[in-house]
């Protein structure tokens, strides 16, 4: 019984999941908010793009 009490009293003390939660966190903050930037990117690549592409066809050869 005294083996199991010191177990869960070591297990109280050990940090080291609170610390993995916390990073896991942190990384899923930063996907979101990098999901976010590249969808306000990717509409204003292709909005450029588009207009390129619309530019080029209108062109005349010289």
């Amino acid at each position: 019984m005294k083996k199991l009490q010191e177990l869960l009293t070591k297990l109280r003390r050990d940090e080291k999941g609170a610390t993995v939660i916390e990073y896991a966190l942190i990384a899923a903050l930063i996907s979101v908010a990098a999901i976010a930037a590249f969808s306000f990117v990717g509409g204003s690549v292709k909005n450029t793009m588009n207009g390129i592409g619309g530019a080029m066809e209108n062109a005349s050869p010289p």
